[in-house]
């Protein structure tokens, strides 16, 4: 069975899906079978493979409501062994129409039995807000996977929104573990991102909750989703690339430690 990662932050511009596109390729790249799940309405995954979001026949919300099968839901990119169910701004209004359904917190869950079995790893890309399609991801995944700014406020942002997490599973008995803390926009260069980089360590590496890798500040990583791809395939020898392969690495070994 797949392994189901949330990618998710209540604030904007931290690099959700930057670190959705840029994992889930590296992990294909390195032979895994992988689907990204756009739950944006945003559509900036699904964008960031060259998909054109106008001319979709088919959407996680199709799949959320029903309308189709998950299976028929997800299609493949031009990256060999990965695959997404794609999104766009039908998904908007999602989460007042599943707010009113029985057992709203679980459909993001039931469609996904559908199709889990079939990939190693599962990552869904989240908007940045806490409403109903978030907590439906929360008790759909296996583990949250938290990206952070280096910012003045990111361990209040953190603290916050681990504590969200925590309400979740004790309102819904749905224990999502935390997959890992992911340093990103880090500048050496700046003391503010070594400052927190510190705070962050000293708060969270002797939980095992910090990852090693720390995204750089890297233009090759802007410029990437506008050309429609990810950054390994835009630029293979960029700073992010490299860092985001060692993020790959660093989760395959990892979830090796824990079996």
């Amino acid at each position: 069975m797949g392994e189901v990662i949330a990618v998710m932050n209540q604030k904007g511009g931290c690099g959700k899906t930057t670190t959705v596109v840029n994992t889930a390729t590296s992990l294909a790249l390195m032979g895994k079978s992988v689907l990204v799940v756009d739950m944006d309405p945003q559509a900036n995954a699904t964008t960031s493979f060259g998909i054109d979001k106008t001319k979709l026949e088919n959407t996680i919300y199709d799949a959320i409501t029903g309308k189709i099968s998950v299976k028929k839901a997800a299609i493949p990119t031009f990256i060999k062994n990965l695959f997404i169910i794609p999104s766009n701004m039908s998904l908007s209004g999602a989460g007042v129409e599943l707010s009113e359904k029985e057992n709203y917190h679980i459909i993001l869950k039931n469609t996904l039995r559908g199709i889990v079995d079939l990939f190693d790893y599962i990552f869904i890309d989240l908007p940045p807000s806490l409403g109903v399609i978030t907590v439906n991801a929360l008790v759909a995944s296996d583990s949250v996977l938290i990206p952070i700014q280096a910012e003045y406020y990111a361990l209040e942002g953190v603290a916050d929104l681990i504590s969200t997490i925590k309400l979740v599973e004790k309102r819904l008995r749905s224990p999502t573990p935390i997959k890992g803390i992911l340093l990103t926009l880090y500048d050496k260069r700046t003391r503010l991102s070594r400052d927190v980089h510190k705070e962050l360590k000293k708060y969270f590496e002797s939980r095992n909750l910090l990852f090693k890798t720390i995204i750089p500040r890297n233009i090759r990583l802007a410029e990437a989703p506008s050309h429609g791809k990810p950054c390994l395939i835009y630029d293979p020898e960029s700073t992010g690339t490299k860092a985001y392969l060692n993020l790959a690495n660093e989760i395959i070994e990892r979830d090796n430690q824990v079996l």
